[in-house]
């Protein structure tokens, strides 16, 4: 490629894009990141010295912000969203409004010929079917209104001309903007920092992609987008469908002395439960390059850095 892509990405400070980020200007390309910084986030502050790198603080819902952005982009990324079960449940109109709502907005304002890959979530999927893969044709079934409102922000991207959607697992992995409270990073942290684990429905089953693949997989599409435009992508860990138990025996192998104890009565607020298959994205050549031993690894020596510190998003 002689000459990189403009790339405008909303939400771009946060835990996957202070990885994106640095990844996609030390390959080529120009980012500019919109922001509203709601979270005091720093993580972009060692690209400043970028020339490739832009950022603007605003807010992704407002079409007067965003319309001169997107106008001149060659791919936008809207990564702005309020992200899990748990924040959404607590501000369902702020959740919905940027989940949805502004992406529907982007949509409109694309030209024909301008790309949008949509960083989605596989928790869609709800509740699978017990040992039945959930590949890109099985039937969605969100369960939460965040999993409601990115399946319906997938299907507005989709009927872009030039659009594709990565379903992602669930991510773990360290970030310049940490994030603790997502499961393998959370599970990690409460064996660093307390020992123990108390367990609620430990067979519920799920898939897991660490950070840095995730934005491989974006510069992916970046170089197949022609073939591979048109649709959803499971983005995960093949050999990662693993139950919440079978996470923290993992786990288990790393922080001696770890125990944890399953709760036969409690209820996980999350009902996922379902396994994948990435076997759409792999055919296409993308092969994860880290796995749950090198994420929990990285997040020990992470969580030595950042044990008086609270990063989280609800």
């Amino acid at each position: 490629m002689a000459e990189g892509f403009k790339i405008l990405i909303t939400g771009g400070a946060g835990y996957l894009g202070s990885v994106m980020v640095p990844l996609f200007l030390h390959s080529g390309h120009s980012v500019t990141v919109l922001d509203n910084f709601m979270y005091t986030q720093t993580g972009l502050a060692g690209v400043c010295h970028h020339p490739r790198f832009d950022v603007v603080e605003g807010d992704a819902r407002v079409r007067e912000t965003l319309e001169p952005l997107v106008r001149d982009a060659d791919i936008v990324i809207p990564l702005a969203a309020l992200v899990g079960a748990p924040i959404c449940d607590k501000r369902p109109e702020d959740a919905t409004s940027t989940n949805l709502g502004a992406v529907r907005m982007l949509v409109g304002l694309l030209a024909k010929d301008q790309r949008v890959l949509l960083p989605n979530t596989n928790s869609g999927y709800g509740i699978g079917e017990s040992g039945k893969l959930c590949t890109e044709e099985t039937p969605l079934n969100p369960i939460s209104l965040y999993g409601r409102d990115k399946v319906a922000a997938e299907t507005a991207v989709l009927e872009h001309d030039n659009a594709l959607s990565f379903r992602l697992a669930t991510v773990f992995g360290m970030s310049p903007r940490p994030r603790i409270d997502l499961l393998v990073n959370d599970f990690v942290y409460q064996a660093v920092t307390k020992g123990k684990l108390v367990l609620f429905e430990s067979h519920f089953k799920r898939n897991y992609i660490h950070i840095r693949d995730v934005a491989r997989a974006f510069l992916h599409a970046f170089d197949n987008f022609e073939t591979m435009k048109g649709g959803p992508y499971n983005v995960g860990l093949s050999d990662a469908n693993l139950s919440k138990k079978e996470l923290c025996e993992k786990i288990q192998e790393h922080v001696p002395g770890f125990t944890f104890d399953e709760d036969a009565i409690g209820e996980d607020p999350d009902k996922r439960d379902y396994i994948v298959s990435n076997e759409k994205i792999e055919a296409t050549g993308f092969k994860p390059q880290y796995s749950l031993d090198d994420g929990i690894r990285e997040l020990i020596k992470g969580y030595r850095i950042l044990q008086h510190a609270d990063y989280a998003n609800v």
